[in-house]
């Protein structure tokens, strides 16, 4: 995934939700439980974790039974410590105070809440990059001390590796094409980050590579569902049997669900968001510009999928009266630079949602020759009385602005592929008189038109009004 252009834009939930989602993650519900318990008589390690002896207490202060209280209440106390709920009193006694972070989860706002969530994320990240207990064991030298070199473990790698995954899951998530909400396979989403793109039939190799990295990516999604970032269906402990053994049940092997199924959850996806914006990341959601002008509306939404459009355009008139709304967006979508026909076209899809109270607005452009075609589209659609007829000249202007604005947003897709087609039927001698309309984008209409056309002779006809419009330029 590339930093360079921007992300389709997420819809978040309110920070309020958020943030009491963010509370109730088993997680950081249990650390700020033991941040509550510690008091004089808690001590920790040389590293700050709780000491040994204390394991047993705090797992039973969490409701924690079983061979792995401990390591939960361990790793609850850790998380507590990273994110300030606790802090280290005295380094030599070994003793604890509560964090002045503590009283944000009750008498913060939603984003101090957030935030100290944000930062037990960051800690759970870290640790999803760690080698698993196995491996630690087997890396272990003469003396007890840990020799890396016996660990085929990169640090960097591995969180390069699990950043990636976890953007393409955001990307999924986010993308209007993509699944949305919906859980992605773990098969795929492993693929999505070894299989080249433009590699046909996985090789052997790559395909082990795939399994090797669905089996890292099941340890990681366990340990980041506790913390709220996914909900995640692990893989079935039967399909990892040794070959030899008999399987209890029968396995079908065409249940991708038994493969590991994962979602992001709404909080996983706002924290997401916030690690890509600070990676550098241009990743919008859906409200960011509800407090700008219409000249940022039109921008900001150009490169928008349609659904997100109309919900960001949507928000941006809902607190605007339709009238004086009408006429910045109006006046928004002048222009003869390259995006202005996009601004154009995100213009006619928001003033598609005002009521006639903007009517007047409209009126006030028919004579204008950029606005003068949207205006008339936008009044007959409506029944208004006494709309003037467009002159030729006004027709064919609006066309070459259209298709430069569906170039603009959609490139050589099906639909534009249908408008050009339709064009050449519609209007008898269309490209005889079409190439002298002056607009910046006449030549490149002309070209994508002769490119786009399945008719070879009107695609050619194309081509000629292409070049003579570029001569008369």
């Amino acid at each position: 995934m590339s930093d360079s252009s921007p992300l389709p834009p997420v819809r978040l939930h309110p920070e309020t939700e958020l943030a009491r989602d963010a509370l109730s993650t088993p997680l950081l519900s249990r650390a700020a439980r033991l941040a509550r318990w510690a008091g004089p008589d808690t001590r920790v390690d040389a590293g700050g974790g709780l000491a040994e002896e204390q394991l047993p207490a705090a797992a039973e202060v969490l409701g924690l039974t079983g061979d792995d209280a401990a390591a939960y209440a361990s790793e609850a106390w850790r998380v507590a410590l990273d994110t300030g709920l606790v802090e280290i009193a005295d380094e030599e006694e070994g003793t604890v105070t509560a964090g002045e972070d503590l009283a944000l989860l009750t008498g913060g706002s939603p984003q101090d809440v957030l935030a100290v969530w944000q930062a037990a994320l960051e800690t759970v990240l870290a640790d999803a990059g760690v080698p698993d207990l196995d491996d630690l064991v087997d890396a272990m030298g003469e003396g007890g001390e840990l020799d890396l070199s016996r660990l085929d473990w990169d640090p960097d790698a591995e969180a390069e590796f699990l950043d990636g995954v976890l953007g393409n899951l955001y990307l999924l998530t986010v993308s209007e094409d993509g699944p949305g909400r919906s859980p992605v396979p773990l098969p795929a989403l492993a693929a999505s980050v070894i299989v080249p793109n433009d590699m046909g039939e996985p090789t052997n190799d790559v395909l082990e590579q795939v399994s090797d990295a669905m089996m890292r990516l099941d340890d990681q999604f366990r340990l980041l569902e506790p913390v709220g970032l996914v909900e995640y269906q692990p893989v079935d402990e039967a399909l990892m049997a040794d070959a030899e053994e008999e399987p209890a049940a029968p396995v079908d092997e065409t249940d991708v669900s038994r493969y590991g199924l994962v979602r992001l959850t709404p909080l996983g996806l706002y924290g997401l968001r916030a690690r890509l914006l600070e990676a550098g990341f241009t990743a919008p959601a859906v409200g960011d510009l509800v407090d700008k002008g219409a000249d940022a509306l039109l921008d900001g939404t150009a490169a928008f999928p349609p659904g997100a459009a109309q919900a960001e355009t949507e928000q941006w008139l809902i607190r605007r009266q339709a009238l004086p709304a009408a006429r910045e967006l109006l006046a928004a979508a002048r222009g003869s630079d390259a995006g202005a026909p996009l601004r154009r076209l995100r213009c006619q899809q928001a003033l598609s949602l005002v009521g006639a109270d903007a009517e007047p607005a409209l009126r006030e452009v028919l004579d204008d020759p950029e606005l003068g075609g949207l205006a008339r589209v936008w009044l007959t659609e409506r029944g208004a009385p006494d709309v003037p007829a467009p002159s030729e000249a006004m027709v064919f202007w609006l066309t070459i602005d259209t298709v430069a604005a569906q170039l603009a947003a959609e490139g050589n897709s099906d639909e534009l592929r249908a408008l050009v087609s339709g064009l050449a039927e519609q209007h008898s001698g269309f490209f005889t008189a079409v190439w002298r309309v002056d607009h910046p984008a006449t030549a490149e209409v002309l070209e994508a038109m002769g490119r786009l056309h399945p008719d070879k002779r009107i695609a050619k006809e194309a081509r000629k009004a292409a070049f003579k419009a570029r001569s008369q330029g």
